[in-house]
């Protein structure tokens, strides 16, 4: 028999180092797009959300603790791009726990999250270069875990998942990323700048897969997008949603004038 999907899925979220994790990812992508695996259509529960396997470093801090960097020095520059490397590392993770974690859904569910967990990787792979190339690697600074924290949280839920990882937390990055590239094209960093641009036109993707599953679950559920993704922002996201928005982008990305106008009216509250 073909393995399961949803073991692949498991063996690259307990892969523990960056290495076998974007290994296995790209090995996991690869066999998938074949069709040399199957997706189980019994829907047995998965495991209990737990810590992902990740290397010992970096060392995990709050995100308060986290030192403030410029970008006029390569150690600036440097401290910046490992950020972005540990969302892209964690994104990896969250996209295979969505192909893990939820059962019984649409082939075109699990299709759609282990090409995102495929672009994390190589994006990770992107800024692990070139860290390297101004003298650092992954785990050479601290980092926070919040967006594993939000798939703690949403893991009895699905239509909270879609809303709240990809349309709260990595849509941050499409409000973000033009305002660093700026910054990046000021210092002459164009190495850096040609992955960032990269990343945020791939990335919009990823926040529309959010967008059409988060309203998918919605229609199963017989509930109103707009109105439920209020009440998800209400009770999950206050202290991490944050403007100003890329209005365009998420347009791109999903998001109607009417989720627009209440995200803006949301933080002015």
């Amino acid at each position: 028999m073909p393995p399961s999907l949803f073991a692949i899925a498991r063996g690259c979220l307990d892969a523990a180092t960056p290495e076998a994790k974007v290994a296995a990812t790209f090995a996991a992508g690869e066999s998938f797009a074949r069709g040399e695996c199957t997706i189980p259509s019994d829907a047995t529960p998965p495991e209990p959300i737990r810590m992902p396997g990740r290397p010992a470093r970096p060392r995990l801090v709050a995100p308060r603790d986290l030192p403030k960097r410029g970008f006029g020095t390569d150690e600036g520059r440097a401290a910046f791009i490992h950020a972005i490397a540990h969302i892209e590392f964690n994104a990896i993770d969250l996209a295979w726990d969505a192909v893990y974690r939820f059962r019984g859904l649409p082939d075109r569910f699990y299709s759609d999250w282990v090409g995102v967990a495929v672009d994390e990787a190589r994006h990770f792979s992107l800024l692990r270069e070139r860290l390297r190339e101004l003298g650092h690697d992954y785990g050479d600074f601290d980092a926070h875990n919040g967006l594993w924290e939000m798939a703690e949280k949403t893991a009895h839920d699905g239509l909270a998942r879609m809303a709240l990882v990809p349309r709260v937390l990595e849509a941050r990055g499409l409000d973000v990323t033009p305002g660093m590239i700026a910054r990046l094209q000021g210092v002459g960093d164009e190495a850096t700048v040609a992955i960032l641009e990269l990343i945020l036109r791939e990335e919009v993707a990823h926040v529309a897969a959010g967008s059409h599953w988060f309203r998918w679950y919605c229609e199963r559920a017989g509930v109103e997008p707009g109105p439920k993704f209020r009440e998800l922002l209400g009770e999950y996201a206050r202290s991490v949603l944050y403007g100003p928005f890329n209005l365009q982008a998420r347009s791109e990305a999903g998001f109607d004038d009417g989720e627009l106008a209440m995200l803006e009216a949301f933080i002015a509250n």
